[in-house]
């Protein structure tokens, strides 16, 4: 433990006696002053300081203009913030309408079940009706093929309302430019009166004025008329009114 003497705070019993010598403060040792150039006055040498150092001129490198960018803030979309949704086409409409023609007028009527109209079927015994009692042929003439639409079961040609509005009108101005000029078109239906006349169910029994297509009449189609017969009334008493126009010719 490197210890050279030990003394004791008191007087220890059966103890032999303490030298005198040992109680005596130990003396300072003095340093020696090392030799020049020994080991131990390299070792013991203040640290020369360091010489100053000269300071050298800063050359400034010229450097291009750059105009700063003008940055644009990104604003946080708000939580909760509804995105407007795509207008979503609308799904073409379906629908069957048949040309004919019956002396000074002619009839576009709808087709309920998209085929021809049959002599025995109820709805063209309705429409012999009509005729008659408008003073008209009740034979009427196909003309051309019926309409169906839409035209494409597939396919991305748009065939959609408006589209459908502009081939059936001009379908019939081209039909009706190959025959006797016409007093009047009927328009037997609402796939007719809309995607002929432009017009929708609050024209019913009403005489409309239709851009190519001239004067036109708009009646319920022939299976209202027969699920409603309460509306015959009202169509007899518009046909009183109308009739004249097909009466006096074209």
């Amino acid at each position: 433990m490197q210890v050279a003497s030990w003394l004791p705070r008191v007087e220890l019993p059966f103890a032999a006696p303490s030298r005198p010598e040992l109680l005596q403060p130990a003396e300072p040792e003095v340093p020696v002053a090392a030799e020049p150039g020994s080991p131990v006055a390299r070792e013991t040498a203040p640290p020369s300081r360091p010489e100053p150092l000269v300071e050298q001129p800063k050359i400034e490198v010229p450097r291009p203009s750059v105009a700063p960018r003008s940055v644009k803030a990104e604003v946080p979309e708000k939580a909760g913030t509804p995105v407007a949704a795509k207008p979503v086409a609308a799904p073409p409409p379906r629908f069957a309408l048949q040309l004919l023609r019956a002396g000074a007028c002619a009839v576009l009527v709808e087709l309920p079940t998209g085929e021809p109209l049959q002599g025995r079927d109820p709805a063209y015994l309705l429409l012999k009706d009509l005729l008659r009692a408008a003073g008209l042929p009740d034979s009427p003439q196909l003309v051309g093929e019926p309409v169906r639409w839409p035209l494409l079961a597939r396919g991305s040609l748009d065939q959609g309302p408006q589209a459908a509005l502009d081939y059936v009108q001009s379908f019939i101005a081209a039909r009706l430019e190959e025959q006797e000029p016409c007093a009047c078109l009927w328009l037997v239906g609402l796939p007719a009166i809309r995607f002929a006349g432009d017009a929708d169910a609050e024209v019913y029994n009403r005489e409309l004025q239709v851009d190519g297509l001239g004067a036109a009449w708009a009646l319920p189609g022939l299976e209202l008329l027969m699920d409603e017969p309460a509306r015959k009334a009202e169509l007899w008493q518009a046909m009183r009114r109308v009739r004249q126009r097909w009466q006096a010719g074209p």
